[in-house]
């Protein structure tokens, strides 16, 4: 049963040069109790999808289109206050940059309150007992401590965990976690996606996991979509996606990972450079990069079709492209 379902999610913004679209044409789906990933290099439309999902993009500059609907409701359409009952109580968020995501001049305690006093009701004092008990559970030492504390006397890892511990203190039904282990070390970064994974097991939450990570998206998705200059250019499960890898950007993606017990010259990249927003192609946009493009990819955005049950792909090449 879907949750979530993105349907022709499409996010202009206004630049410098202009409108330019950020998300082009998104449709996805998130399942009851699902890890879905979001996977591709930066600046392709990953945190740009999940900010429209929540709503956060600034009204002035930008313009939002197509049906976000949770729980069968079209995010889209509700006014701002329906939506702050959702975001932060039923959709929560785990921030890209966790060392200025949290307000500097509050206490780690007063942080993880109050989502709970506004969303909840819930008094202080019962408050500042669930905080304490969510410090715990993110695996804060000394949280009785620590809850009085400021972010400044954290490490990166202890942030993180205070950001996964606010996520958390309304009980979302989705967590939309957008690089959660960016610059964190080897150690914590898997101290953190284990966290994740009790997460999903204790509340049977849904989680969106946004990474240019690959290690990250197979061990801790069962679906993966590929996204690329704001289209979803492949999508299926895990096994799909790295197994029976289709679309020539994904086939590069995972060719650029280096193997351990294989030594070469020279790491492989995908060959040129994501173009800029305000002067993208006509046609497939990763074409002039793709060593198998043809004059027909720069006529037509191909359309993204099923090429087994639950995969699909967007290239004129399908199945055969190798």
């Amino acid at each position: 049963m879907n949750i979530l379902e993105i349907k022709n999610l499409t996010t202009k913004l206004s630049s410098d040069r202009g409108i330019v679209t950020a998300v082009d044409n998104v449709n996805l789906e998130l399942r009851k109790g699902e890890i879905l990933g979001l996977v591709g290099e930066s600046g392709c439309g990953k945190s740009m999808t999940a900010m429209s999902v929540m709503r956060l993009l600034p009204k002035n500059q930008s313009q939002i289109e197509g049906e976000i609907l949770f729980d069968g409701k079209d995010m889209l359409k509700m006014s701002e206050k329906q939506v702050n009952e959702i975001r932060g109580n039923k959709i929560a968020m785990i921030f890209q940059d966790v060392m200025t995501s949290l307000n500097p001049l509050m206490t780690i305690g007063q942080q993880i309150m109050e989502p709970m006093m506004v969303h909840k009701n819930m008094g202080k004092s019962q408050a500042r007992k669930e905080a304490i008990e969510l410090l715990e559970a993110v695996g804060i030492p000394m949280p009785e401590k620590r809850v009085d504390e400021y972010p400044n006397s954290l490490s990166g890892g202890m942030r993180q965990r205070v950001m996964i511990a606010i996520a958390l203190s309304c009980t979302p039904e989705i967590l939309i976690a957008d690089e959660p282990t960016t610059a964190l070390d080897v150690t914590i970064q898997a101290q953190i996606l284990e966290l994740m994974k009790k997460i999903r097991e204790k509340y049977g939450t849904s989680i969106i996991m946004i990474s240019h990570d690959l290690g990250v998206i197979s061990e801790m998705c069962d679906r993966a979509a590929v996204m690329y200059c704001g289209n979803i250019v492949e999508q299926g499960t895990i096994d799909q996606i790295f197994e029976n890898p289709t679309h020539p950007y994904t086939r590069g993606l995972l060719k650029s990972i280096p193997v351990l017990d294989k030594k070469v010259d020279e790491l492989y990249s995908i060959p040129g450079i994501v173009p800029p927003l305000y002067d993208l192609p006509s046609g497939c946009k990763f074409a002039d990069r793709c060593l198998r493009s043809c004059n027909d990819c720069t006529e037509k955005l191909p359309e993204l079709r099923e090429i087994e049950e639950g995969h699909l792909v967007r290239c004129i090449g399908g199945e055969k492209v190798e």
